[in-house]
């Protein structure tokens, strides 16, 4: 299959945290052709970072074609550079000793590998209509009444 045969997506992402660890949500908001979803979720405790990449992965993880060419939007700069300045191809050469969101980040690496991933860091609160949709979504769920449990969350000792 070449690449100008794989279906193009687009993906704009953007986490959340209130008191960072604290409440913490994602938003997604993926494109393709004329079709758009939006994917949310809430957390009881956790980071903005964790979030930020949370919500790459369930955007990759929510694709049904793959491999895929897909272009996702980030505010995050530590979601952004670390992949595509390459940073965590050194974190695996190392097993992410001393790294954080080792968890998340080998869980993005299983799904990240099974299509042509690009990443473009965006200025948050830009007024970039799916930036700041991702945003709502993002602080929405983090106000929700019931909120999951980031079971990889490590506080800092």
């Amino acid at each position: 299959m070449g690449q100008q045969e794989l279906p193009e997506i687009t993906i704009y992402t953007d986490g959340a945290a209130r008191g960072n660890p604290g409440p913490g949500g994602y938003g997604v908001v993926l494109m393709s052709g004329s079709h758009r979803r939006e994917l949310s979720q809430g957390f009881q405790l956790t980071t903005n970072n964790r979030m930020e990449l949370m919500a790459a992965i369930v955007g990759l993880e929510a694709l049904k074609v793959i491999p895929s060419l897909v272009t996702i939007y980030t505010d995050s700069k530590y979601v952004a550079d670390s992949v595509e300045k390459g940073w965590i191809f050194n974190w695996v050469k190392i097993r992410f000793k001393g790294k954080k969101n080792s968890d998340l980040w080998k869980r993005f690496l299983e799904v990240y590998r099974r299509h042509r991933v690009r990443f473009i860091w965006v200025k948050g609160h830009a007024s970039i209509p799916e930036n700041e949709r991702c945003d709502q979504l993002a602080v929405e769920a983090s106000l929700q009444l019931i909120l999951l449990d980031d079971s990889g969350y490590q506080p800092d000792k």
